[in-house]
Parts: structure tokens; sequence; C-alpha cells
């Protein structure tokens, strides 16, 4: 029997052009740029080893430098200077007896690492880096002793942030809350909460955690208080992935989704909004809000996509999977952390082998007249 002829196909007609632009513009990025930068100077240093280069934990100091830490074989801490002619992470150095970093804050002067090993969870200080002038001809860093803190309780910590103006961190560990005195070192356990996804400030100032499957706790710093189921979630499915927020450092207004990848806002004043929106894949991972208010991140457990909302527009829309063609071509497909850099850049920390820190540069919207 003679084979059946293949059919060949014309790769320059109208329909495989079509075709091929669908796969690729529906699948990639639609706008905006991305740059994926390695964890060292490039040309000059080498990166933090592929499998202890998890980005897991982002933070921006009042200079806007990131400060970030890893997890893997072995939790790194770092730093990201992108200001003037810089263009370097710098790898302040390994956490003995670590393997994970859950959160890192930054104060005034110094920044705090919660990371996790076969004990428990830590505390890690140290002081923030100097902003160097350039580094076009010599230049050098010192990598000033970190401080470790401790152990909180014996329990790993899931989450933390900075509070009080950065004079101290608020974490939770698996089942309790606890403070930070970053000047001093001093760890004070508050009460038990349950230690279940992230935690963020609102708009009132009020620290919220989530309190089971349909709840939120509430925290207040000047008090010292937890009030339980403090607050309802909306109707939605909170049990599937651990909760993640994203903040409004304008309005203070906190965003968040369900494990279907419902989308909504916070207002301490007002409760939450309806639904904003559905994402194209869930879960939803790190978030950020950009200083014009638009909330940008990733959804998806394998290969994520982006989403941006556009609280002007009321529309979420899917910008899709990450790529980087600047110098080296590079592709992200998980992300562990976001924050908006000093000049309105999004920085996603990538949550895979050999980490990158993705920059993204969001589309500039158009004036109307």
């Amino acid at each position: 029997m003679s084979e059946k002829p293949r059919k060949r196909y014309d790769m320059n007609s109208p329909e495989a052009r079509a075709v091929v632009d669908e796969i690729v513009h529906g699948t990639f990025m639609k706008e905006g740029t991305m740059a994926a930068f390695p964890t060292c100077f490039p040309g000059a240093s080498t990166p933090i080893p592929a499998d202890e280069g998890h980005i897991t934990a982002l933070a921006v100091s009042g200079d806007g430098m990131i400060y970030g830490g890893t997890s893997g074989r072995a939790a790194h801490l770092f730093v990201g200077i992108f200001h003037g002619v810089t263009g370097i992470v710098f790898d302040r150095g390994t956490v003995a007896g670590a393997d994970h970093c859950a959160a890192v804050c930054c104060g005034k002067t110094r920044f705090a690492a919660c990371v996790n090993g076969a004990g428990g969870g830590r505390v890690i200080t140290g002081e923030l880096q100097a902003l160097p002038f350039d580094l076009i001809q010599e230049w050098g860093f010192t990598r000033t002793p970190l401080r470790d803190l401790g152990p909180v309780n014996g329990e790993r910590i899931v989450h933390a942030i900075a509070s009080d103006g950065g004079s101290s961190l608020v974490g939770i560990t698996t089942g309790a809350l606890f403070t930070v005195n970053l000047d001093s070192g001093a760890i004070a356990v508050v009460g038990p909460a349950p230690g279940v996804g992230r935690i963020a400030v609102g708009s009132r100032g009020g620290i919220f955690g989530q309190d089971g499957p349909g709840d939120l706790w509430r925290y207040e710093t000047a008090s010292r208080t937890i009030t339980r189921r403090a607050m309802k979630l909306p109707e939605g499915v909170w049990d599937k992935s651990p909760l993640m927020w994203a903040r409004d450092n304008e309005s203070g207004l906190l965003y968040t989704a369900d494990g279907e990848g419902r989308l909504f806002a916070l207002d301490e004043d007002r409760g939450f909004s309806p639904v904003l929106g559905l994402t194209a894949l869930a879960p939803v991972g790190p978030m950020a809000v950009t200083h014009d208010g638009r909330v940008f991140g990733f959804c998806g457990s394998e290969m994520a996509r982006m989403f941006c909302y556009n609280p002007a527009a009321r529309a979420v829309s899917d910008l899709g999977v990450a790529v980087s063609v600047l110098e080296r071509r590079r592709y992200g497909y998980l992300f562990g952390d976001a924050v908006v850099g000093r000049d309105g850049q999004v920085v996603f920390g990538e949550d895979d082998d050999l980490g990158h820190l993705w920059l993204y540069f969001p589309r500039i919207q158009r004036l109307k007249s």
C-alpha cells in the first residue's frame, strides 16, 4: 500500500501566519517589556548557584534598592541596585542552616529576613547597603556581618511585613503572631494566630491574615491585640491556595484573589468589593500595584501567565507568559514574590533554578483628551 501523500503547508500563507500569530502572541508577553537580570554583576561575578537561587522573598528599601532572599539547597540574602550607573545584584551571603526564605522586610537602617531550616524559623538582620555613586571604574562591596536573632518559637515562619514606619517587623509562624524590634533585635510572641498564606497592612493600619476558610483575623499594632474572625471573606473558594495580597500604597487598598482567580479589593472602612474580574488561570501568585494604581501579577501553578487589573477600566487583561529578549533570551514560568521599584517598574522574583530578578516596565497609558 502506498503511503498517503502528506499535506504541504505554505508557512507564508495568511492562514499559517494567523495560526503562528495566535500561538506566539496568545502565549507570550503582549505588552510592556521584561528584562531578566541575573543574581550577579554581569561580566564581573558569578550568579547564585542554580539550586540555591529560587527567589521567594523581595522588599524595597526607602532609597529604592531591592532586597531579597532565596530558597533551595541553601538560602542566600541579596540586594539589587539598578539606579544610575549600577546594575548589580550583590549576594550578601548564605544563612547557615537555612534552606528557605519566607520574607524580607526593610526598616530605616536595617533589613530583616525570615528564614526556615531544620530547626524552624529564625530572623536574620543586616545593615542596609550604601548606594554607590557609580560602577564604571573601581568598585567594591563589603559584606557587613549578618546578625542572627535566633528562633521565634520553634515553628516555621510563614510570612512577615515591616510595620510602624519600618521600626519593627510583624510576622506569623504556623501557629502564632510575633513582632521584632529591628533596632534592638528583640523578638516577642504576641499570641496564637493561624499562619496561612501572607499577611498585609490595610488602609487603616490593621494587619490582616487568613483565619480559617472564610474569615480574616486582624492585628492592631498600637494595642498589640489580635481579633479572631474580624472580617468575613467574600463568597468564593478560599481553601485551595495560600492567600496573596497586593497593596496600593496611595490609597491603602488591598487586592487579593480566591482559589479560582476571582479578584477582590479590601478597604478597612467599606469591606470587600464585589468581584473585580477573573484571571486566566488559578491560583493567583505574587502581585504588586504600580504608582498609577494598576495591579500586575502572575496566575497559574506551572506555566504562570501575567495579568493586569486596571481600576480605571475596571477590567482584567491577560498579558501572557513572561519572556525576556534583551541580551539573552529567557522564559519565566514560576515566580515567588513581587514589589514595585522606585520608578514604577514591577520586580518579580523567579522561583526557579538559577532564578533571575525580572524587571517589568508596563506600557504607559495614553492620556485621553
